[in-house]
């Protein structure tokens, strides 16, 4: 087993009913797991919710998050996504100080080279919309703050395995676990 550190991006497919959040975050708080990015969304199914982990830490920390994951009743399956091909992305918006004229006008044209969106315009300021890859979203924050950042939300990242990859999914397994 290896003793880097990683960061591995795990999915729990869970039970959709109130508390599960609580528990899993809390679980996994209490052996001292840090968890770096969380985010929490339902599925196709209304009956499942999926928790998407970011964690940093060697192959012994990923097998014990897994283990502890899957010892939790409303856990329907627990995934390493960053041990197949997938795709992930991380949401930001971001107000920034933009007054009329050339500033705006810079800061649009890296909006559009970062292939973001303005979504609201005040008089000094505008919204920002940017997705993408973690290192995406961390460049064009550092290519901002020279501008004046306001205020800065991030959402937890969210990943999916690439369709050639999936190979060990059975969706009506989780489905009818979830059922019962």
């Amino acid at each position: 087993m290896s003793t880097t550190n990683h960061r591995h991006v795990i999915s729990a497919l869970v039970q959709n009913v109130p508390g599960v959040l609580a528990h899993i975050s809390g679980m996994l708080a209490s052996r001292g797991f840090n968890i770096d990015s969380l985010a929490v969304g339902e599925t196709e199914n209304p009956h499942l919710s999926r928790m998407t982990f970011v964690v940093v830490g060697d192959n012994r920390v990923l097998e014990q998050v897994g283990k502890q994951l899957e010892k939790i009743v409303t856990v329907v399956r627990v995934l390493d996504i960053s041990s197949h091909d997938f795709v992930e992305r991380d949401l930001l918006l971001m107000r920034v100080k933009a007054p009329a004229g050339n500033t705006r006008s810079e800061i649009r044209e890296l909006v559009d080279i970062f292939r973001g969106k303005i979504v609201d315009v005040g008089p000094d300021e505008i919204m920002v919309e940017i997705s993408g890859r973690e290192n995406k979203v961390q460049a064009f924050i550092e290519r901002m703050r020279p501008y004046g950042i306001t205020e800065l939300v991030r959402t937890g990242r969210i990943a999916m395995i690439r369709s050639a990859s999936i190979t060990d999914m059975a969706p009506a397994d989780a489905a009818s676990r979830a059922a019962s």
